[in-house]
């Protein structure tokens, strides 16, 4: 890419003025794991607010977090205003959380004029900028155009089969005791694991008091684990924190963006590893 994939928050406070920017607030109002976040009710000014939990999944899907479809995702993101060729800034209350997740889906929607706020909301707090009570809604109406990449979304036959024969790395974000199957899963009804032939990289590990890493650090990150290819698919839980070891690996060294969307919820319910 041209340009990072990550804005820090002395220029973003730069450009709020510019009338091509975006600012998408994502978060959610607490973890998979039920934990919380602070500054609840507070956001940056001239924020919109991106629902990722509900306008911006598949309701129509078994599993969560799910990809709507393009043509959903285009009127969406049309509904926020939101342009071609506008200057996508997207962020979260929990510094490094859901924003990766967005980021994702602009570039598999085709748009790359993404970048996401390091640190967050958490991170533009500490550095003294202002804060806002309730989000932006005086916008017209954009005019996006989604173009989907068909190649970034791996389904659950594309996984099965690469347990028979391997094609691609699987990089598994959830922590390792849910890997290993000795920690419960979020979601209690299912057995915790992993898919055959996947790599654990918990998604923790590339980020340091909420922010990412240094691309040197991040690199070596990947290098231990052997991850430097360009074969590479992501996966954790429900789609979301996979995603922020993808941004990682785009920082490192350029990695690519494919996700299986369905995560260890869709393989667990599938293959009926169930408690």
């Amino acid at each position: 890419m041209q340009r990072s994939t990550l804005i820090a928050v002395k220029e973003l406070s730069a450009m709020l003025d510019d009338p091509d920017l975006v600012l998408l607030d994502c978060s959610l109002k607490k973890t998979a794991s039920g934990k919380e976040f602070d500054l609840k009710g507070k956001t940056i000014p001239g924020a919109r607010f991106f629902d990722l939990e509900n306008t911006f999944s598949d309701a129509q899907s078994d599993f969560p977090n799910t990809l709507p479809q393009t043509q959903d995702f285009e009127r969406r993101a049309r509904a926020l205003g939101i342009n071609t060729d506008s200057k996508l800034v997207v962020f979260d209350a929990g510094g490094m959380y859901s924003s990766p997740r967005v980021w994702w889906m602009f570039q598999v929607m085709g748009n790359r004029h993404i970048r996401v706020l390091n640190g967050g909301l958490p991170a533009w707090n500490e550095a003294g900028f202002p804060l806002a009570e309730g989000f932006e809604t005086d916008f017209e109406e954009g005019n996006f155009k989604a173009a989907f990449d068909h190649g970034s979304v791996k389904s659950f036959q594309d996984i099965e089969q690469n347990t028979d024969a391997q094609k691609f790395t699987l990089v598994d974000a959830r922590s390792s005791g849910r890997f290993k199957g000795i920690d419960p899963e979020p979601r209690p009804h299912l057995q915790s694991g992993s898919i055959p032939q996947s790599v654990n990289f918990p998604f923790q590990d590339v980020l340091e008091n909420g922010k990412f890493k240094s691309k040197t650090e991040l690199y070596k990150l990947f290098e231990e684990r052997s991850l430097l290819t360009d074969k590479l698919v992501y996966s954790c839980g429900s789609g979301l924190t996979a995603c922020i070891i993808m941004l990682a690996g785009q920082i490192a060294a350029q990695k690519g963006i494919q996700l299986y969307d369905g995560s260890w919820t869709e393989w667990a319910e599938l293959k009926k590893m169930k408690k």
